[in-house]
């Protein structure tokens, strides 16, 4: 069975346990199974049906990951993009008037760009000139963000409308249980108990019974009414397409803002995570197999806009696998196994709430930081682009964005400090780029 393993998942007997992978596959699915009951509630918004939408959640995803599995190998796991899904629907939909047929369309068209960029090394070349100190910077940018992301979903970190973030009511509700799940997980882990963060979401999960929602009087975790449930077919959204502005304005700024978003959010989760593995090659800075990740996310993307949902992209909770000893194709292939279970067992699945996956999110982002450890911070001209690319992704919510910020970062003070030999042609460019980017788009 293991040498059957190593040939389909890059699975090595010498370093790597069937037992881990598995439960870092499903801890990884815990972690971002919110994306089934999120998505069809955003594109609710543009009356697509709800059922459909969860199914196509649910093919795209799989789809992807198994490429992930079977071809690149790799412990990541994909879906359509948070983000992605609401520039999808209130920006091109609501805020352009546009149908949302249209913006399946742009979802198609950016899939296929991914595929020849990634065909002809366009995406490697991309990862590659990224200087050494930006990548160590994204895999501690991306901790934060995917801590502050599980401090939101259990409101411990709230909008309080004065400051923007402000501390939520702690001692109640979800609040309450993702501080004790917190507490929990985190003895777990330094305990060194095996499976110990998808322990402490099983945990969790059971203590939100006990615990009710101020607002509501209701336990925050609610046992499922059934547990079977058929899944609803696609033909209401499958292949929805609109040709007819595939050469308008509207169509080129959509497309290029979804490459954008897409790119580098998938650049940075792939960066970061392999940071906070250790699996970045260190004499080169280099990531192996990166083109086959790539090509995973590229083929996930027409396939998503095919079954009629926006974007799909490698998900930054995989982290939480890979922190649980994942290291190999068959985490994603159990990913893509749990959600090819979901279609059927939605119901539990998806009791499960956010404050209970919450703590391992939190988690996680402890484990992304020690990249920054090898940073010059003596050296502000590394130093600065550094700090903005981390603080930049949890405040502007963006992974993307702060990449972006911190390439420009980086050209800015190494110009200002006369040291232009630091500076690649492709670094010029790609600032250039970028620069153009927030001014135009």
């Amino acid at each position: 069975m293991k040498p059957f393993f190593e040939k389909l998942f890059g699975f090595d007997s010498s370093k790597h346990n069937v037992r881990t992978e598995i439960l870092a596959g499903l801890t990884t699915f815990l972690t971002m199974a919110y994306i089934l009951a999120v998505n069809p509630g955003i594109f609710s918004a543009l009356d697509m049906p709800g059922g459909s939408v969860f199914t196509a959640t649910a093919l795209a995803a799989i789809i992807g990951t198994l490429v992930m599995a079977l071809y690149a190998k790799k412990p990541f796991a994909l879906a359509p993009g948070m983000g992605l899904n609401a520039f999808f629907v209130f920006t091109v939909c609501l805020g352009m008037g546009h149908s949302w047929q249209f913006a399946l369309t742009a979802v198609l068209l950016e899939g296929i760009l991914f595929l020849i960029f990634t065909v002809t090394k366009v995406r490697t070349w991309l990862i590659n000139a990224i200087p050494g100190t930006l990548k160590k910077a994204i895999g501690a940018g991306i901790g934060l963000f995917i801590a502050f992301i599980g401090m939101q979903n259990a409101g411990i970190i709230v909008d309080n409308g004065a400051t923007l973030v402000g501390l939520g009511d702690i001692t109640h509700g979800k609040a309450l249980l993702g501080l004790i799940g917190l507490v929990i997980t985190a003895g777990l882990v330094m305990a060194k108990i095996r499976g110990g963060i998808l322990w402490g979401i099983l945990i969790t999960a059971v203590l939100g019974l006990l615990i009710k929602d101020p607002a509501t009087g209701a336990a925050i975790t609610t046992l499922p009414s059934k547990v079977v449930s058929l899944p609803d077919g696609l033909s209401p959204i499958f292949c929805k397409f609109e040709w007819g502005q595939i050469l308008s304005w509207d169509m080129l700024a959509v497309v290029f803002t979804f490459l954008f978003i897409d790119m580098f959010d998938t650049m940075g989760t792939i960066i970061g995570v392999h940071q906070g593995a250790g699996l970045i090659n260190k004499g080169n800075e280099e990531i192996e197999g990166v083109e086959k990740m790539f090509l995973a996310d590229s083929i996930a993307t027409i396939c998503g806009a095919c079954f009629g949902t926006s974007t799909t992209t490698t998900y930054v909770e995989s982290a939480s696998g890979v922190g649980e000893g994942g290291r190999t194709g068959l985490t994603a292939f159990s990913v893509a196994v749990f959600f090819g279970l979901s279609l059927f067992l939605s119901p539990i699945f998806l009791a499960i709430p956010g404050a209970a996956t919450a703590p391992a999110l939190i988690i996680v982002g402890v484990m992304m930081m020690p990249s920054i450890k090898t940073i010059h911070w003596e050296d502000y001209c590394k130093a600065i682009p550094a700090f903005i690319t981390i603080i930049m992704m949890p405040l502007a919510y963006s992974i993307s964005d702060g990449i972006l910020l911190g390439v420009i970062a980086y050209v800015l003070c190494h110009a200002v400090a006369g040291k232009f030999k630091d500076i690649s042609i492709t670094m010029w460019v790609l600032a250039a780029l970028f620069i153009c980017k927030y001014i135009f788009i």
